[in-house]
């Protein structure tokens, strides 16, 4: 859960930098924020959620998230193809 609080915080909210460019912290101690939030935020969803049996898991991923993701790939590529956006 750190590792990921860590990835979480440099790769989506900006890492060492503070969101409104005022330079009095230094940038680790803003860092090392950041991950204690995203830790406390994972632990606490981690908590309050119910953990799913292996066989609920594939149910969630084949029947919900395959034909989602299937659907988002013809959509945007139908999109990008109609509007001319293709590079």
């Amino acid at each position: 859960m750190l590792l990921m609080s860590v990835l979480t915080s440099i790769l989506f909210c900006g890492g060492w930098l503070f969101p409104y460019l005022v330079y009095k912290f230094y940038g680790p101690f803003i860092l090392s924020i950041k991950i204690c939030v995203f830790a406390f935020i994972f632990c606490w969803i981690r908590a309050i959620l119910p953990r799913y049996r292996y066989d609920q898991l594939m149910d969630l991923g084949w029947k919900t998230f395959l034909p989602f993701s299937l659907a988002w790939i013809i959509f945007s590529s139908s999109f990008l193809i109609c509007f001319n956006y293709l590079p």
